[in-house]
């Protein structure tokens, strides 16, 4: 009786793995927001977030599907970075945001533009075991960022920059990736430009020390990244992990962040890759957004 019950819970867990890694990892979703931000008056604005590709040689319904997205026609494409897992996929990532690079954008990198992937204990995500260190191969994100500036995407990290988005001047700052503690908020904090209808902040990584700052100095919206939604969850519970110091219940889609009596829109996308070391996700398909932004209710 015991063998077979041990039998029958290793069956379910391999056809979970399987349906994992051949089905849910490749089902990849389309979210749809209203976000109520804009000045009262103003004409919505649609924002398409992109997310955590990690996009490898084997990725490639990926650049497909990607790539079809420039049907959507968005008013602005914002990309919080984590493109690769390995170099010779950088050609792929320009194909599969060559119809983009048409729309204004704008973008962070995570520690995936600058390093590739090392094989993990999926554990650690938990708090149980580690990986130890390893040296991990440096990315060209040197090139990377050059080639994305040069197609006409901003990239902001560490800068503060008033972009025409739709005829209407928007607002943006951003941090380098939290998670490896390269966030400097302070070199571009600040009130918002009073000048532009709109504030966004653009980060990696949603450690609250970023969140908390952009919400305390008015931004509108915060855009983020970096928790794969959790990758594997469980049914009608949710995520076990952020991979960050974020509360599990926001570690994806709308939001909001209070910090200091004043409140921002978060949007955290749950991203559209996982690591070719842990090349599965459960309970939580792979997502880009597109973020209908209306005026706030007066």
């Amino acid at each position: 009786m015991i063998g077979a019950v041990a039998a029958a819970v290793g069956a379910v867990g391999a056809g979970c793995f399987a349906y994992g890694v051949f089905v849910e990892r490749n089902a990849f979703a389309l979210r749809r927001f209203t976000v109520p931000v804009l000045p009262p008056g103003e004409r919505p604005m649609r924002v398409l977030h992109l997310s955590d590709l990690h996009l490898s040689t084997d990725r490639r319904n990926l650049v497909t599907w990607v790539d079809g997205l420039a049907d959507l026609q968005p008013d602005l494409v914002v990309t919080t970075g984590d493109n690769l897992s390995q170099a010779a996929a950088v050609p792929m990532l320009y194909e599969a945001y060559a119809r983009l690079f048409a729309i204004p954008g704008v973008f962070v990198f995570g520690s995936n533009d600058y390093f590739a992937p090392n094989p993990v204990n999926p554990l650690k995500y938990l708090g149980i075991g580690g990986d130890g260190h390893r040296e991990r191969a440096e990315l060209p994100h040197r090139e990377l960022r050059a080639t994305l500036v040069e197609r006409g995407w901003h990239d902001v990290e560490d800068t503060r920059a008033v972009l025409t988005v739709d005829g209407r001047p928007v607002e943006f700052r951003g941090t380098k990736d939290a998670h490896l503690e390269l966030d400097t908020y302070d070199v571009v904090a600040g009130p918002p430009d009073p000048s532009a209808v709109l504030s966004v902040g653009v980060t990696h990584a949603p450690y609250l020390r970023v969140l908390d700052a952009m919400a305390a100095d008015g931004l509108d919206v915060i855009l983020a990244g970096h928790t794969h939604g959790g990758q594997v969850c469980v049914p009608f519970y949710g995520a076990l992990t952020t991979n960050c110091d974020l509360d599990a219940p926001r570690v994806k889609g709308l939001s909001a962040h209070t910090y200091q009596g004043r409140t921002s829109a978060l949007h955290v996308s749950a991203g559209l890759g996982t690591s070719p070391y842990a090349p599965y996700r459960f309970a939580c398909r792979p997502e880009a957004s597109l973020l209908t932004l209306v005026p706030r209710q007066s």
